[in-house]
């Protein structure tokens, strides 16, 4: 296996495309791996995030009549754009997405979703042996059970993935706080979604702003 080091080897936002997969009703009514609202918060941070960098996002549901729709905290993020359902389990099988990942020219290749074992493992492990750059988003993942969860990261590990958590590839494509285009807007995320990390953010600022009282007599 090829090893993953250096700093090209590090996610940069215009050469990044993201594909979320399936955060729907049905699935997160089996997630046991992990906290069901925290993999809501945290995907959409994982779309807050891509949005904010410009990074391309591609939003793809498998047989929605049934399974439901993409949860709205995601679509909201992309008013209007085009939700792909599919009938394929495998993603990576799909043409439509496939060739719109293709468009975009990019190639590292960020995935989410739910569930990890199956709709995240089969499309990654596809991409992968056809030689995309393949990062998966852990915590915007989800499982039936914590055990289904770490067999199938560490499956996509052996076969060559990269992994790292939301609020970790932020800070990878952001990489310097003097690139000021998107501070704004990431910041906006983290205060949102970043639980402690954003509250302290808030309190910071409401310290900065309050005047020293003054001396008393």
């Amino acid at each position: 296996m090829t090893l993953r080091n250096g700093l090209d080897s590090l996610l940069r936002p215009e050469d990044s495309v993201l594909v979320l997969i399936d955060h729907q009703p049905y699935q997160l009514a089996n997630l046991n791996s992990h906290d069901p609202q925290a993999v809501v918060n945290n995907a959409t941070a994982l779309a807050k995030t891509a949005k904010a960098f410009g990074v391309p996002t591609i939003l793809t549901s498998v047989i929605a009549e049934r399974g439901g729709l993409i949860f709205p905290h995601i679509t909201d993020v992309f008013p209007g754009q085009e939700v792909i359902d599919r009938t394929f389990i495998n993603t990576w099988e799909d043409r439509k997405v496939v060739d719109l990942v293709k468009a975009t020219g990019r190639k590292q290749l960020v995935i989410a979703g739910l569930w990890t074992e199956i709709c995240v493992a089969m499309p990654v492990i596809q991409a992968l042996g056809e030689g995309w750059d393949v990062t998966v988003i852990t915590d915007a993942c989800g499982a039936v059970s914590v055990e289904a969860h770490q067999v199938a990261i560490q499956r996509m590990i052996a076969a060559g993935a990269n992994v790292m958590t939301w609020i970790a590839l932020a800070g990878e494509w952001q990489r310097d706080w003097a690139r000021l285009e998107h501070v704004a807007e990431v910041t906006d995320v983290f205060k949102q979604h970043a639980a402690g990390s954003g509250i302290a953010y808030l309190w910071e600022q409401q310290l900065l702003n309050t005047p020293v009282p003054a001396a008393t007599a």
